[in-house]
Parts: C-alpha cells; sequence; structure tokens
C-alpha cells in the first residue's frame, strides 16, 4: 500500500506508533477468515457433488440436467438476499454477532444437504448456504479491516479473497475421495469452529465507540493490541451515514460507482461463477479421464494466482492487473471453445487420457495433445478471474466506508 493510500484509509482507531502489537488481532481474524473459508467451500460444493449426487443410488435425490443446474446456480439467490440482510446487520446487531449469525445458515444447509431424500432439501440446503455467503462475505471484510492496525492492514485483507478460493479448492480435494453427504458434513467443520472461536473473541472497538460504549472499546483494544489507548469518540450518528441518491450528483461519487457497477457486471457475465459451480462437469463434458484432478489443478492455481494479486497489487496497479487479467481471460475462453470444437465427434478424444501420464516421444492421438489445451485454458481463466477487481472494488468500498468518518473524500 502507497503512502498516499495509507493517508486516504486512515481508520477511526488506531493504536500509537509507540504501542506493542498484540498478536490476538491475528487469531482474530483468522476466527473472522472461517467464514470466507465456509464461502469458498459452499461455492465450490457444488462441483464434485453434482456428478457424485448422479452416480448415488436410491434413496438419494437423483439430478437430471435440469436439477443439476438448479443446484449449483440457486446459491446465489440466497446470496443476494444474504447481502441485503448482512448490511442490515452489519450496523445494528455488530460485527461479531453477525458473524455468529451467520454460522447458523451454513451449518443448518450443509446438514439439511446431509440429511436429504428430496430434491426440494437440496435445493434449501443450498439456499440456506448462500444465505450465509452473502452475509460473511460482507461482514468478515469489515470485522478485519476494523480490528488491524495500519501495518498490516492490506496483508490480512487480503486473506479474504485468499481464504475464499482455498475453501473452493478444499471442497475440490475432498470431493475427490468423499461422496456428497460426507462433503456436505465436512462443509460443517469451518463454520463450527468459526463460531466456537468469535465467541472467544470482542466486537470491534470501533463498533463500540459508534454505539458510545468507551470502556468496552478500551477492553477490546487491550485484547486485540496490547494498548487501551484512548480515542476521540466519533460524531453522534455517524455509523448511520448512509448514501443518499442525492450524492450522485458529485463526480467524485458517481464516477467510482459507474465504474465499480460495471466491472462487477463484466465480471458476473464473463462466466467465472458458472466454472466454479460445475467444474467437475465441465471436465466431465470435455471427456476426461479424472475431471475431479483436473478441477483440482484449476483450484490450486487459483489460489497460487491469488495470493501473487495480493503481493503485487499494490505495486503493479489495479488498471494494469484488470487489463491483463481480461485479456488472458478472452484468451483462455477462446482457446477452451476451440478444443471442444477440434475434439467434437472425433473417434477417440480425452477420455482415454491420464493427466499425470508421463510425456512419450511416440506419435499420439491428437486429442491427447489437446487435452492440455483444455487444462491450461480453464486455468488461466481462473486465474486471472478477476482477482484485481475484487481488490479494486473493495478499495472503492473502503473509501466509501471512510467518507462519512472524515467527511472529507480525498482525491
Amino acid at each position: 500500500m502507497t503512502p498516499e493510500d495509507q493517508e486516504d484509509t486512515q481508520p477511526l482507531l488506531r493504536p500509537p506508533d509507540s504501542a506493542p502489537r498484540g498478536r490476538r488481532v491475528f487469531l482474530a481474524v483468522f476466527a473472522a477468515a472461517l467464514g470466507p473459508l465456509s464461502f469458498g467451500f459452499a461455492l465450490g460444493y457444488s462441483s464434485p457433488a453434482i456428478p457424485s449426487l448422479r452416480r448415488a443410488a436410491p434413496p438419494a435425490p437423483r439430478l437430471d440436467n435440469n436439477a443439476a443446474s438448479w443446484f449449483g446456480a440457486i446459491v446465489t439467490l440466497g446470496a443476494a438476499a444474504g447481502g441485503v440482510l448482512g448490511g442490515w446487520l452489519v450496523d445494528r446487531a455488530g460485527r461479531k454477532l453477525s458473524l455468529l449469525l451467520c454460522t447458523v445458515p451454513f451449518v443448518t444447509g450443509f446438514a439439511v444437504i446431509t440429511a436429504a431424500q428430496e430434491m426440494w432439501m437440496l435445493l434449501g440446503g443450498r439456499l440456506l448456504t448462500g444465505l450465509a455467503c452473502g452475509i460473511a462475505s460482507l461482514v468478515a471484510p469489515v470485522y478485519i479491516s476494523e480490528i488491524a492496525y495500519p501495518e498490516v492492514r492490506g496483508l490480512l485483507g487480503s486473506c479474504v479473497q485468499l481464504m475464499v478460493v482455498t475453501g473452493i479448492l478444499l471442497a475440490y480435494l475432498a470431493g475427490w475421495v468423499l461422496e456428497w453427504r460426507w462433503l456436505a458434513v465436512l462443509g460443517c467443520a469451518p463454520p463450527t469452529f468459526m463460531l466456537l472461536l468469535m465467541c472467544c473473541m470482542p466486537e470491534t472497538p470501533r463498533f463500540l465507540l459508534t454505539q458510545h460504549k468507551r470502556q468496552e472499546a478500551m477492553a477490546a483494544a487491550q485484547f486485540l493490541w496490547g494498548s487501551e489507548q484512548v480515542w476521540e469518540e466519533p460524531p453522534v450518528g455517524v455509523e448511520h451515514q448512509g448514501f443518499h441518491l442525492a450524492q450522485l450528483r458529485h463526480p467524485g461519487i458517481y464516477k467510482p460507482f459507474i465504474i465499480g457497477i460495471s466491472l462487477m457486471v463484466f465480471q458476473q457475465l464473463s462466466g467465472i461463477n458458472a466454472v466454479m459451480f460445475y467444474a467437475e462437469s465441465i471436465f466431465e463434458e470435455a471427456k476426461f479421464k479424472d475431471s475431479s484432478l483436473a478441477s483440482v489443478i484449476v483450484g490450486t492455481i487459483q489460489v497460487l494466482f491469488t495470493a501473487v494479486a495480493a503481493i503485487i497489487m499494490d505495486r503493479a496497479g489495479r488498471r494494469l492487473l484488470l487489463a491483463s487479467s481480461g485479456v488472458v481471460m478472452v484468451f483462455s475462453a477462446s482457446a477452451f471453445g476451440a478444443y471442444f470444437r477440434l475434439t467434437q465427434g472425433g473417434p477417440s478424444n480425452s477420455s482415454h487420457v491420464d493427466l499425470l501420464a508421463p510425456v512419450s516421444m511416440e506419435p499420439t492421438n491428437a486429442s491427447v495433445e489437446l487435452a492440455w489445451l483444455a487444462v491450461g485454458s480453464m486455468c488461466l481463466f481462473t486465474a486471472g478471474g478477476a482477482q484485481a477487481l475484487r481488490r479494486f472494488l473493495a478499495r472503492l468500498r473502503l473509501l466509501h466506508r471512510q467518507c462519512p468518518i472524515h467527511f472529507v473524500l480525498h482525491p
């Protein structure tokens, strides 16, 4: 983070430079980050679960193509509702209680899926986990940003997206060896640990001060930072100064607003979520011998490139990474489409391809050589899949959150 960015994102609360830095803040961040991990697991769950459900014997519900499509996508409907609910909870119930509450639909949703005997139970469970995803994706970054001191705020803020893609990879890895019921049981573990850990963590000092709970704020600061430094209390009502349509008349508001909304729309239309929901099914349609392995490779590449993006973001700049990721996604999606075109209707295809087979100097079928084109293109697609966009939007959101506090929108 550049010095200019640090100046723009001065927190409401900050320990003095001479104050000791408590290590418990990292434990609190880990506890909150289990929410994004659960979010990622819920997103990635459908990829291995759909093929497993299609193989399942009665009385387990069987999925046709239409049901499988709904099973993967319905989580987004729950997430949309969860985002609205999370925005209401975070300012009224507080950051900590909102995180605790989101564990309930997580665990309940996966429990319903585990016990499912009918299709409606599968869809209901996915809808509940989607609701929890919407809440966690909004509240966890707020909690982490408010408890982290400036020297590590950028690093700890980056762990949110990293934990999401790690959760997706965890679902892919576990789905390689577990059937759909046991995979749902495993999905209950991260939110359960989050519930236990968050019970021992404090509310953010910033939120406590906005509620005029000065003693509780000092106790929370002592727990997190090892300091009881006294801060100036924020003005009355600052926490509830929301966004008003009249603010769109100001270029400093409507320009980033339009840019952010446009980027989100294009990112959703890129199809990155569909790849995450149906990765294994996509590779099965591509006639891979081991679609689970191909999905794990894609998930691993996504985690690695998310970590790299977090490291180089402030040095390379958002604009460059956004442009380059867009080019990479166009190229990789085109290459994957070309793979389907080239292998369509052939007498033999990559269903006999072992991705771990050693390279041979003997002539091979063309579709065998093209197998790595498919995997490579999907790896590039997810690697460029808007990691820069998420950090860019996070910066816009942080800037908006700072405006009511300082009453000045810095250039």
